[in-house]
């Protein structure tokens, strides 16, 4: 870390950053890139103009809402930040050098990652939906243009990424990725969520996606697609517990172990709250005794749990953002293929001829599986769930099947997440 400020710090110019999506996290990464050395944000996009105008107002930065791609161009080398309602345009603009994707437009996110790599810009997503369902043909898209595909530091995945770099350097064996969650209702919807969102400025249906468990289901994906590990069980265990350690009462690591497969999970309601851990394996006996003569807690051994306290999604992301650009390196990125996914179930009785709303509505939750479960009666993947018509009835947590849908095969989202499955098959042949 000291090593990247010192060089952001030295460098002739700036690392020059574009923002998909003004919400909320966009908000806050603005601030960060103006505060952080060697990195600065000279474009930002929403649909909504007037988030991204009032973004850039709440920090004094100079800003002008730009018509085109080359009054980008003029605008930043005036110095000032463009703002525009297309992401496409900071996505083509050949003064952007990393284009951070932080909006919660599942399709669009997938377009302008895409866009961004075929114009030769570095992307960081911190759209974990985009990045879990179009993430192989993505990472393959990076690749083939010779640029960096990661996803973003400081949500959970990329903190759990840098958890389990640190246990398996110092000898350990990964046996469990997981997240500490706070609250889990499967069946809040945007209206039931409204005083809880506005006591954190959240938009409903990204709050309602956070307490109903799909965004929870969508991180650990990612973990276990950039891994090679596997759920459990569907939606996996998460057990209520008040301390960490109580995962030794909860889970029987030896199973999992012998199994020979590492697996993602979570625990709920237990301190430190809002943090991460790792479960790893040390067979060494002096290594087991030298655990336990530290004071810390983390078990007796054989397996050992390590956790991080926090995870901190604005303020961690400059992270990468400068290891992409100066090392050419990826956090996280989808290296196993399509592991798990994660797919549609019933949030309340449904009916023949209704349309679903996706991710963080009324009618349908996310749960996380193994995609070598789903070969023969494919599952509808949560984050395609959108502007899809029920050809039955489907009653309460029951899964939905792709067979179930009337969708467009030719939609974009459809037709990106095909290109994803094809380069999924390939990495794993």
């Amino acid at each position: 870390m000291a090593d990247i400020l010192s060089r952001l710090k030295s460098l002739s110019k700036p690392i020059r950053v574009g923002i998909v999506g003004a919400g909320h996290t966009g908000k806050a990464l603005l601030y960060q890139c103006d505060i952080t050395p060697g990195i600065e944000c000279v474009a930002i996009a929403d649909i909504k103009i007037d988030k991204a105008t009032a973004a850039c107002s709440a920090f004094d930065l100079e800003h002008r809402i730009v018509k085109d791609l080359n009054d980008l161009h003029d605008t930043i080398a005036r110095g000032k930040i463009g703002v525009s309602g297309d992401g496409e345009l900071l996505a083509r603009c050949e003064s952007v050098d990393v284009l951070i994707e932080s909006s919660s437009a599942v399709a669009g996110g997938g377009h302008f990652a895409a866009t961004a790599m075929e114009n030769g810009i570095h992307v960081v997503m911190m759209n974990a939906e985009s990045d879990l369902i179009f993430g192989p043909y993505l990472m393959s898209l990076a690749e083939k243009n010779g640029v960096v595909y990661t996803t973003c530091d400081g949500d959970q995945p990329g903190v759990i990424k840098r958890l389990v770099d640190d246990v398996t350097l110092w000898g350990f064996e990964l046996v469990m990725a997981g997240n500490i969650k706070g609250f889990l209702n499967r069946y809040v919807n945007p209206t039931s969520i409204i005083p809880e969102a506005d006591k954190r400025f959240l938009d409903y249906k990204m709050c309602t996606a956070y307490t109903d468990g799909t965004k929870l289901c969508v991180e650990m994906a990612l973990v276990a697609n950039a891994l090679g590990l596997e759920t459990d069980t569907p939606g996996m265990h998460g057990p209520r517990t008040k301390e960490l350690l109580e995962v030794f009462d909860y889970f029987d690591f030896d199973r999992i172990y012998e199994g020979r497969r590492a697996v993602v999970d979570y625990v709920l309601g237990s301190k430190p709250y809002g943090g991460v851990f790792v479960v790893a394996r040390s067979d060494n006996p002096f290594q087991q005794a030298m655990m336990n003569y530290f004071p810390s807690k983390m078990g007796t051994g054989p397996y050992f749990v390590f956790d991080r306290p926090y995870h901190l999604c604005h303020v961690e992301a400059m992270q990468c953002v400068a290891e992409a650009f100066l090392d050419h390196e990826a956090l996280l990125q989808p290296t196993a293929g399509f592991r798990t996914n994660v797919y549609a179930y019933a949030k309340r009785d449904l009916r023949k001829g209704e349309v679903l709303d996706g991710i963080g509505g009324y009618t349908c939750y996310g749960m996380i599986e193994n995609c070598s479960e789903n070969e023969a009666h494919g599952g509808l993947p949560v984050c395609l769930a959108d502007e899809v018509t029920l050809k039955r009835d489907v009653a309460k947590d029951q899964k939905i099947f792709m067979e179930d849908v009337v969708y467009d095969a030719q939609r974009l989202d459809y037709r990106l997440y095909t290109l994803a499955r094809e380069e999924s098959h390939a990495v794993s042949s």
